[in-house]
């Protein structure tokens, strides 16, 4: 399931968020080379200070799976601002319905091999159908992505391959890096869909998203010890009233009155017959 996280609720998400740059050190600080910047195990760097979105890819128990950056290009951005080189000394592209996608990576120690909803071929295409989709619901006709050639020959293998390409193949780090085009179609997420058989919405429900913020708490056992205290006492009570009522009963009638309300509260199971009689066997 996907979440997105961007400037107006990324204060509601704190744990996903340091979960998604956790992995981001993981993939591009450990795996793949790249020079980039790590604090406390996590890979954070200035174009995250710009209030970008994030479409987050999470397993069945909530924690993050996947993750890729969605920015603008009429500001700064990787492309323009660090992987120049790759352009050639060509401008970069910058349009307002043109969004820049990097950080796209996969946890590929927690996910399984094969082609389950828990592996890692089927959590790569629901994060790139997500972000396709989402990118086009917010109006953008296109996506510019940085990647490297494995992660080429993942689009091109799952029918997502790039329409164009900008620039040249540049090393960088271990890898070499490229930039693609990506149109936001819905031929194109179709495809996407079609090839890992995803089917229905992908998004979390409100419900869900909800549970996933720092704002919910979970409901521990705690409480329900407590009401298992609280009616004992209440018995407890109940069951002293009725000896009382037994016990200083000046009349027949009066006697009779409180040996019906024991027994009622008796049939009840409010109070135990034994402990409310004032008798033991």
């Amino acid at each position: 399931m996907i979440i997105v996280i961007d400037g107006l609720n990324r204060h509601r998400y704190t744990r996903l968020l340091d979960e998604m740059f956790a992995l981001r050190a993981r993939v591009f600080g450990q795996r793949l080379g790249w020079d980039v910047d790590i604090i406390d195990g996590k890979e954070v760097d200035q174009f995250d200070a710009l209030d970008p979105a994030y479409v987050i890819g999470l397993n069945d128990t909530g924690h993050v799976v996947s993750c890729v950056r969605a920015l603008q290009t009429t500001g700064p951005h990787m492309l323009s601002d660090v992987f120049h080189d790759i352009l050639d000394g060509e401008p970069p592209l910058r349009s307002a319905t043109l969004w820049e996608s990097t950080r796209f990576c996969v946890d590929t120690d927690i996910l399984e091999r094969g082609n389950t909803r828990n592996s890692v071929s089927y959590a790569t295409c629901e994060l790139m159908a997500a972000s396709l989709e989402y990118a086009k619901n917010s109006g953008i006709s296109d996506i510019i992505t940085v990647i490297d050639p494995v992660m080429n020959r993942v689009l091109k293998r799952s029918d997502c391959a790039p329409y164009d390409y900008v620039g040249s193949t540049k090393l960088m780090g271990k890898v070499s890096a490229m930039a693609a085009l990506l149109d936001c179609s819905d031929a194109r997420i179709g495809k996407i869909r079609a090839f890992a058989g995803i089917e229905g919405n992908i998004f979390v429900s409100d419900q869900r998203a909800y549970e996933l913020s720092d704002e919910h708490t979970p409901t521990t056992a705690a409480p329900k010890v407590e009401a298992v205290s609280a009616d004992a006492h209440v018995r407890q009570l109940l069951e002293e009233y009725c000896v009382d009522q037994i016990t200083d009963a000046d009349t027949l009638e009066d006697m009779r009155a409180a040996k019906r309300l024991t027994e009622m509260l008796v049939e009840a199971g409010m109070v135990d017959k034994k402990h409310a009689s004032g008798t033991h066997g």
